[in-house]
């Protein structure tokens, strides 16, 4: 069974229980309607020794803004303001006292930094290794939630920054070399949440989510959801280094979203006058319910995929 196949399989088990007024899974987050014209958008995300981090190879600092970061990118992705975060830890006895006093300073820096309260959440021992577990809290108006299903053929396809130095900085740390900018990028990811929000009130992008898992995978994501295909420019992909690591490696947080082609130039130049930096294009969506690669126009037999747990 594949990561997104156990996904599907518990989507259907649970299809026969009332969702209570919370959308059903399939998006970065969950929405429920909290007034009239505002929602609350909600997320969990699993961090675990030896899959997503090595504990000798990044500070418990560092380890501790990263755990809420990757969260708050979710939230950021469905065009939400985060508000509040609930923290679970398990951790062995090696990882308590001055390693757990050192990855909550961590974890309170990267709150203070961006207004989000702990408000909850669990401790427990752990036999082996450290897990960290993060349920972040975000609102928004309703009308600026974006979702995976709202693509359209035609749209044009961007990303919100370079991809793949985290790729590159996970190689350099599994190679020892620790103090590199890939390395530090790897350990200290910058997720786009104020540019989120921003696009979040666009109401000419229609579709967006984080990439996590890379490009090549996390746009099948948005392409299953709406039903349409893709044509991707390898070209026009703002790689750090190698443009199949850009698309394949994950974990660089970086927004992906979807936008009407009339507009579309309008928005790029909006958000370089608001940001100081472009709004990269790298291709657009079709009818065809494909990813095709094109490089100089001409579709490349290429079978590129991003990350996956199974």
């Amino acid at each position: 069974m594949t990561e997104f196949g156990f996904i599907d399989s518990i989507r259907r088990l649970f299809a026969d229980l009332d969702g209570n007024g919370f959308e059903a899974i399939g998006d970065d987050c969950t929405v429920v309607p909290v007034s009239a014209g505002e929602s609350m958008v909600l997320t969990c995300d699993l961090l675990a020794e030896q899959v997503h981090f090595l504990r000798d190879r990044t500070t418990p600092y560092e380890l501790g803004g990263k755990s809420l970061a990757v969260n708050l990118s979710d939230v950021a992705a469905m065009g939400a303001a985060p508000v509040a975060t609930l923290l679970a830890l398990s951790l062995p006895r090696d990882a308590t006292d001055a390693w757990a006093e050192e990855f909550m300073r961590g974890y309170h820096d990267m709150s203070l930094r961006h207004g989000v309260a702990l408000v909850g959440g669990d401790t427990t021992a752990s036999a082996s290794g450290i897990v960290i577990s993060v349920t972040a809290i975000g609102r928004a108006p309703s009308g600026h939630i974006k979702r995976r299903s709202a693509a359209r053929a035609g749209d044009r396809i961007f990303v919100g920054d370079v991809l793949g130095a985290s790729g590159a900085g996970l190689q350099d740390i599994l190679a020892g070399r620790n103090d590199t900018e890939a390395a530090r990028i790897h350990r200290n990811p910058e997720p786009q949440i104020a540019e989120g929000i921003w696009l979040g009130a666009r109401t000419e992008v229609h579709a967006m989510m984080d990439l996590s898992d890379g490009l090549a995978s996390d746009l099948r994501h948005i392409l299953a959801a709406s039903g349409v295909g893709a044509e991707l420019d390898i070209e026009c992909i703002p790689a750090y280094a190698d443009p199949q690591e850009a698309v394949c490696a994950g974990e660089d947080y970086k927004l992906l979203l979807t936008a009407d082609p009339c507009r579309a130039e309008r928005l790029q130049a909006d958000f370089r006058a608001r940001f100081g930096k472009p709004l990269h294009p790298v291709g657009r969506i079709t009818e065809e319910r494909k990813l095709r690669w094109l490089l100089g126009g001409k579709p490349q037999p290429l079978d590129w995929h991003g990350f996956t747990h199974y």
